[in-house]
């Protein structure tokens, strides 16, 4: 039996920016909250220079990112919340000052207090020229965030084409990664998104680059026997013929 409940729990959380509230049936979203933790500031033994590199890469100022680094700054410093100047760069999908912390040796994968990476980060965001940035630096796609998925997950679920298409062609991520609900990428396209034209062209995307329609919930329902119970007509054809 498909657990309704979990399902329009899923929608409303999307809805509400993914803010950390519990669904009904215990479960939450699989995305990296990106509001749940507000401008903080660095720690207080941070130098004048590391806490003016994080507030630059927070508002996305190239210039003033420059001079702090130029001036000493910890490229690995992070504020209260566990956050490098780069994840902070990347939340905001500030490009330049990403592009130039990485060119300085910053880590990808550094992970914050709610176990969140810059790399993690971007399949929320969708940013394809942050992803491109990013990959130039090696990040470890297998690093989960604290739903247990990787970043093509919550890419499918809010319906980043583009993103979802890049990562599968330029990269060896899983697509068949199951996260801590026991969904894949294609799964959560199909039970969070909204069955339009985004997430139908993911769900070909995702079966084009190896997803296996086959592969079912938790609870042993497959991503078909979602789509045809909420009525998704076209996207169940693609999984049919998938």
């Amino acid at each position: 039996m498909i657990r309704r409940r979990t399902i329009r729990c899923g929608m409303a959380l999307a809805a509400l920016a993914w803010l950390p509230v519990a669904c009904s049936g215990g479960e939450r979203s699989d995305a990296p909250d990106l509001e749940a933790a507000p401008s903080e500031a660095a720690p207080s033994d941070a130098a004048p220079s590391s806490v003016e590199l994080l507030d630059a890469a927070e508002r996305g100022d190239v210039a003033a990112a420059v001079a702090a680094l130029d001036a000493g700054a910890e490229l690995e410093r992070r504020d209260t919340a566990g956050r490098t100047a780069l994840l902070l760069a990347v939340t905001g999908d500030h490009v330049a000052v990403a592009r130039e912390l990485v060119a300085r040796g910053a880590d990808p994968d550094a992970v914050d207090d709610r176990h969140d990476t810059p790399w993690l980060v971007t399949g929320v965001t969708g940013s394809v020229a942050m992803a491109e940035v990013l990959l130039a630096a090696e990040p470890d796609l297998t690093i989960r965030n604290r739903f247990g998925g990787i970043s093509i997950i919550p890419a499918s679920e809010r319906g980043h084409v583009d993103y979802v298409r890049w990562v599968t062609e330029h990269t060896d991520i899983d697509v068949n990664h199951v996260n801590g609900l026991g969904w894949t990428a294609l799964l959560e396209a199909v039970i969070l998104g909204d069955g339009g034209a985004r997430h139908q062209e993911i769900v070909r995307i995702l079966l084009g680059a190896g997803a296996d329609p086959k592969l079912p919930d938790g609870e042993g329902v497959t991503a078909l026997q979602h789509a045809e119970a909420r009525g998704f007509t076209a996207m169940a054809a693609i999984l049919r013929t998938g």
